[in-house]
């Protein structure tokens, strides 16, 4: 007898089977049964985890090891492991100091679990999407990272670091864990814990820290190396930036009154002090290395400082050793106890190897130990006129015409008035620069005007280039984008008031040099960790400027060095490239140059050492100024000479734009100025010293030039009376302002 009270068989556990696209979608049973076995992984994971790890003894880290740095050729440069710790208790450390630290690092620290995942999952989101590295991590983590694990990026590391971080919390107080982050953290200065950091920057034992000094201390946390002004004085801003943040984190804390923080001042620093190891020209040396490392993202600050790296440098040291010789020779040997303006003497320095973009020498200054901050990688002086051939590179390339439709060429005639008011579209732009020592050449060609570094012509070209043209293509050739006050200069750009490295001009030297094809620096040749080698990024190589006009700026810039301001580099018996410049109120001289194989700037800079402010070096080593053809000029000879002796003299193989060969000026017309040689008219040209490059391509015995007769060039004028395109400073001309303006 059937049980199946329907009589068709299908009794209560019987189920219809699934059939077709039905089969390939699991049931809710099956979705619940994964869910909960994928929490239950989860979970075992967990508490095995905890089980599992333990709380290590202190790492390696707290015995850092050496990072050791080799020349080009192997040698050894320097080691940086010397470890700057010393522990003190919490007691030691202000209150103020203590909470300054945590609104900086962890706000909510005394009442928050020892680890963040909400926070964790959005700073790996972060970093994966682009908006830079975020370590999601609480104070007790870095504690952990810091003493107990070490500074790789590995997910295992991370993991140990959750699982310890958990246990700790459990087993140690919260003030026992701050004091261990306060004694573990790195301040920069080589200055391991809060005690360090104190002496490292303020002279002092942190117990006597004021909240402002403690709260500088607090953003350093953040990106030492990038925070310590007195190593990077153009980071100032973003350092009182960080510092601000700081203390306002405090005020909404309600750790600090809002009356306390409106009476803060962002307090001094003190003198750095390198170790004795990193002393002569290796800290700076190595400074730039590191640097390099963690700009580029090949190492970070933390991984680094971990140590165990060998890296070797593009440093070559026979060219290092000449560039110092070349300074001291030329330069510091003349400088006298006597006279206190020359105890604001500084130099910096950088040679590149344009067919490799090897920086093969830098000059940071006379002594790490001594002067802290690196001459050749600062960036807050004024180029000044080294500025202009990128002005006159950017007209070439982007066939660039004066107001009245001429082409830009050498031989292209400007009025050289001094304090002439230049003109955009038929209307005054308010900008009207003065000429060095107030001199009016009237009408000059681009070749004279830039022998003889004429402000009034290249600001009136800038304006006919255009800024923003002028700024791209000075970015192009290798100014860093985030070069201060390039981008808000404007009209002023043209005369150098951005302020670059040295380096960072080298490398636009070197550009011209390559014929317009950029190539990025490195400073390094390899990095490698218990024998492993570090991958390097790839230099992209880019065409910055086109060869006519790189090949066409260098044949001015023969000319300078021929007949114009530059002549001491003639001393290097090399053809050779090159033009000076001086900042304002000659705080700065410049020569950047170079010849086919080398390109090499330096830079005599004033700074007061006490309090670190730009100084004017007037009455320097015993000169009435000082002039970038004067020291500069000749260091660069002196180490150009040296750097490439023995090796053949090479010249330039120059591909001219059309209509650049030289050419004589034209008679001035109508009412003309007297020139500062006091004859009617201006000369005829730089002179020729004999070297063909300047005027022939190399090959030839005569100059190549377009079929015919050359146009004779027009004097610009003030074109058609039609609004303007570009926006130009709008300040009349007044005579104290304008005699301020860079040049030579």
């Amino acid at each position: 007898m059937s049980d199946d009270p329907q009589g068709d068989g299908a009794g209560p556990e019987s189920r219809p089977r699934r059939t077709g696209w039905r089969r390939a979608i699991p049931t809710w049973r099956m979705v619940v049964g994964s869910v909960l076995l994928f929490l239950l992984l989860i979970v075992g994971g967990l508490v095995a985890g905890y089980l599992l790890v333990g709380i290590p003894p202190a790492n390696s880290a707290a015995k850092a090891q050496s990072n050791v740095y080799l020349y080009s050729d192997g040698s050894e440069l320097a080691r940086d492991g010397d470890v700057n710790r010393e522990n003190v208790p919490l007691s030691h450390v202000p209150r103020t100091v203590q909470r300054a630290v945590l609104a900086a690092e962890d706000r909510d620290f005394h009442s928050e679990s020892a680890v963040d995942p909400a926070a964790m999952v959005r700073a790996a989101w972060n970093t994966v999407t682009g908006k830079g590295k975020q370590s999601g991590s609480t104070i007790t983590q870095q504690y952990v990272k810091n003493y107990y694990l070490g500074q790789e990026q590995t997910l295992t590391r991370k993991a140990k670091e959750f699982f310890i971080a958990i246990k700790l919390d459990r087993e140690v107080s919260k003030d026992k864990i701050l004091e261990g982050y306060l004694n573990t953290s790195y301040y920069g200065r080589n200055a391991y814990g809060i005690q360090a950091a104190a002496q490292a920057y303020y002279s002092k034992t942190s117990d006597k820290l004021t909240t402002a000094e403690g709260a500088y201390l607090a953003a350093l946390l953040n990106a030492p190396s990038a925070y310590d002004i007195a190593a990077h004085p153009e980071n100032k801003p973003r350092a009182v930036a960080r510092w601000n943040y700081v203390l306002d984190g405090m005020v909404k804390k309600k750790w600090l009154s809002r009356t306390e923080r409106a009476a803060m001042t962002f307090p001094p620093l003190g003198k750095a002090k390198a170790s004795h190891g990193l002393s002569g020209q290796r800290g700076y040396l190595v400074e730039a290395a590191k640097d390099y490392l963690t700009d580029h993202g090949i190492l970070d600050e933390n991984t680094l400082r971990a140590g165990g790296y060998r890296i070797t440098t593009t440093i070559d040291r026979k060219r290092q050793n000449a560039f110092v010789k070349a300074v001291d020779t030329q330069l510091m040997d003349k400088l006298s106890d006597t006279r206190k303006v020359d105890g604001y003497v500084r130099a910096g320095g950088a040679s590149i190897d344009p067919a490799t973009g090897r920086v093969v020498a830098l000059y940071g200054g006379i002594d790490y130990a001594k002067q802290y901050v690196n001459g050749a990688t600062r960036h807050d002086y004024q180029v000044g006129s080294t500025f202009k051939p990128l002005v006159f590179a950017a007209a070439v390339q982007n066939n660039s015409t004066t107001q009245d439709g001429t082409r830009i060429t050498p031989n292209t005639v400007y009025d050289g008035t001094d304090k002439r008011m230049t003109v955009s579209h038929g209307r005054p732009t308010g900008f009207a620069p003065a000429n060095e020592d107030d001199r009016s050449y009237g009408p000059i060609t681009v070749t004279e005007a830039t022998d003889k570094s004429v402000n009034s012509v290249y600001a009136q070209m800038g304006i006919d280039v255009g800024p923003d043209t002028v700024k791209n293509t000075a970015i192009a050739l290798g100014i860093p984008a985030k070069t201060p006050s390039l981008a808000s200069s404007r009209g002023a750009v043209s005369l150098g008031t951005a302020t670059p490295s040295v380096l960072d001009m080298t490398q636009v030297y070197a550009t011209l040099a390559r014929h317009g094809s950029q190539l990025p620096y490195t400073l390094v040749d390899s990095v490698t960790k218990s024998g492993d080698d570090v991958e390097l990024p790839d230099r992209e190589q880019t065409t910055a400027v086109s060869r006519a006009a790189a090949d066409t700026t260098t044949q001015i810039l023969q000319s300078v060095v021929d007949g114009g301001t530059a002549q001491a580099a003639q001393a290097a018996a090399r053809p050779a490239a090159g033009k000076t410049g001086t900042a304002e109120d000659d705080k700065a001289a410049w020569f950047a140059g170079y010849t086919p194989e080398l390109a090499t700037v330096v830079a005599v800079l004033g700074q007061n050492p006490d309090s670190a402010a730009q100084e004017p070096l007037y009455g320097a080593a015993g000169q009435p100024r000082l002039n970038g053809g004067d020291f500069p000029a000749q260091i660069w000879a002196d180490y150009t000479a040296a750097a490439l002796n023995g090796r053949p003299v090479r010249d330039f193989d120059l591909q001219l734009e059309e209509g650049a060969e030289q050419s004589t000026s034209p008679e001035p017309t109508g009412s003309t100025p007297q020139s500062p040689s006091g004859s009617a008219s201006p000369s005829t040209g730089p002179t020729d010293t004999g070297n063909p490059t300047a005027t022939t391509p190399p090959g030839t015995g005569t100059p190549t030039g377009p079929t015919g007769a050359p146009t004779p060039p027009q004097f610009p004028t003030a074109g058609p009376p039609t609004a303007p395109t570009q926006s130009f400073p709008t300040f009349g001309p007044n005579a104290d302002d304008l005699a301020a303006y860079p040049g030579d």
